[in-house]
């Protein structure tokens, strides 16, 4: 074998085991959940934030506050307003706590919050104020089958909206550069 052969080999090995380390780390860190919780206020239908820190409901993609919806009627309502406006009664409900610890590629915590027994998540699926996004399949079937919300007539996936808006990446806080690597490390191997 020749010394650039095992140059090559030896670095590559060497990468490999930098990524499983940091995989291990960011495994480590996913199962470390911690709360979310204290002076909490809404953002959007699916951001909650303390301070200067945002959280998004993991699993649901809730509508922007500038995306408007229509009913089967013709009407035009304001989803994305009206999404928000129920989060934050859901946030305001007693025992209202989030949990997460995963990242998303925004460096925002991934959470799962509840109102007292609720699954605010879920039910903000099944009262069709947000799409499921990896999660709640179940519910936005329901909500699908009963009309309810945006499946009451025509709109577009909260991700389409944007993209064709230019709010992709724009209006996400930005996260940190490690944040952003565990963030693309779990998406890859499909840790979170």
């Amino acid at each position: 074998m020749t010394a650039f052969r095992r140059s090559l080999r030896d670095g590559v090995v060497g990468v490999a085991l930098l990524l499983l380390a940091l995989l291990i780390i960011a495994k480590l860190d996913r199962d470390g959940e911690r709360d979310f919780s204290g002076d909490l206020y809404v953002v959007d239908g699916d951001t909650i934030a303390k301070d200067k820190s945002r959280a998004r409901l993991e699993g649901i993609d809730a509508p922007e506050l500038s995306q408007a919806c229509k009913r089967r009627d013709g009407e035009t309502w304001r989803c994305g307003v009206e999404a928000r406006r129920r989060l934050a009664e859901l946030l305001a409900a007693p025992g209202f706590l989030c949990k997460g610890g995963a990242l998303d590629r925004y460096g925002r915590l991934l959470v799962r919050c509840r109102a007292g027994e609720l699954d605010v998540n879920a039910l903000m699926v099944r009262e069709g104020l947000a799409v499921a996004y990896g999660g709640y399949s179940a519910e936005e079937a329901a909500a699908r089958r009963a009309g309810s919300g945006i499946w009451n007539g025509s709109f577009d996936r909260p991700e389409v909206w944007r993209r064709a808006n230019g709010l992709d990446a724009s209006e996400m806080a930005p996260a940190d550069a490690g944040s952003r690597l565990f963030a693309f490390l779990g998406r890859f191997f499909g840790i979170n």
